[in-house]
């Protein structure tokens, strides 16, 4: 009896200002261990780079490499763009600095089958070029940086409230509307959210590896984190319920470290204890993180982490109500299937 054909994949990629690693990422895609049909979708964004020039150069070598123009920038936009354009019954996001491990795709789509959920996913795995991305990637990976974040940090397979990227069922994509185009960050969970609340399953297996490159400076990276603070705190206010111990510990550990700096200058030395305690529980954290690193990464890892940590917690304790009012004012784009 003949075996069945694996189900036909699209691959979609959000991309701006990626000639770094562009190439390289559309070619872990490529050379994936997968029997079944593939097409990647490639949504460019306005990118100042050679970005555009290197997409050309895919497309024209194969056949498989498809491009759209996502005139915003957005991430969002530029998922459901590719979306919109993509055609297969399974959609994969991975994103212009990801590096797919070799049979990522086969089994994604097996776990798929197996658990009967609409989006599966894995760990997040950073990996750095340089002595400061090594200590980002450590940094990222650490409980003390992000806490129990199993995309992070691995753990068991099991239901998840979101994965990294994803892998998902078309229909999924499609009863939710696609991505909130409002959402410039987060995204993911906020998706991840509609899904579950429709009754839908999340899965994560640390089977599913994406090498990920961490940002390359410290204004970069706090940049990252302050957006992602202040647009999970959007998610928190559009989806009462949605919030947990975890995300309120950046921002309780910036009020605390301020409160402690204003008594310590204005009333007693003591409440210098307080970021003192801070800085302590970093530098001790980034010990056992930093295992195996070269010196150079090792004594960065406590920099990464209170980038992390401060810029999360102001963009959470910042993050405009105005925000929350115009996503819910919203209407979600639909993404509807093109023929097969």
């Amino acid at each position: 009896m003949p075996q069945q054909q694996p189900p036909a994949v699209s691959v979609i990629m959000p991309v701006l200002n990626e000639e770094r690693h562009l190439r390289n990422s559309v070619r872990h895609i490529l050379e994936q261990e997968y029997a079944g049909e593939m097409e990647v979708v490639i949504a460019l964004g306005p990118s100042a780079d050679r970005t555009d020039e290197i997409a050309a150069e895919l497309v024209a070598e194969d056949p498989r490499v498809h491009t759209v123009p996502n005139p915003t920038g957005r991430t969002p936009a530029a998922l459901n763009a590719a979306i919109k354009a993509s055609r297969h019954p399974v959609v994969v996001r991975v994103d212009g600095h990801g590096m797919l491990s070799p049979n990522y795709i086969a089994t994604a789509v097996r776990l798929l089958e197996e658990t009967g959920a609409q989006n599966v996913g894995g760990i997040m795995h950073a990996e750095g070029e340089n002595a400061w991305e090594d200590a980002v990637a450590a940094a990222m990976t650490s409980r003390i940086g992000v806490g129990n974040a199993a995309f992070h940090t691995g753990g068991e397979a099991g239901p998840a409230e979101t994965v990294y990227l994803g892998v998902f069922r078309r229909e999924a994509l499609e009863q939710q509307g696609g991505y909130n185009e409002e959402f410039i960050r987060a995204q993911d969970w906020e998706l991840n959210f509609r899904i579950r609340e429709a009754g839908g399953g999340v899965w994560f297996s640390p089977e599913l590896k994406v090498q990920y490159r961490p940002r390359p400076s410290i204004k970069a990276l706090a940049k990252q984190y302050k957006d992602y603070g202040k647009w999970r705190h959007v998610v928190a206010r559009y989806h009462s319920g949605s919030i947990n111990l975890r995300y309120l510990a950046p921002p309780t550990a910036v009020c605390a470290i301020a409160a402690g700096v204003v008594v310590g200058a204005a009333v007693t030395p003591w409440g210098f204890v307080v970021p003192a305690g801070y800085l302590a529980a970093i530098a001790a954290g980034s010990v056992p993180a930093g295992k195996g690193l070269p010196l150079k990464a090792r004594v960065q890892i406590p920099v990464a982490l209170a980038t992390m940590h401060m810029a999360w917690g102001v963009g959470f304790l910042t993050s405009p109500r105005a925000l929350a009012k115009k996503v819910i004012a919203s209407r979600r784009p639909a993404v509807t299937a093109q023929a097969e």
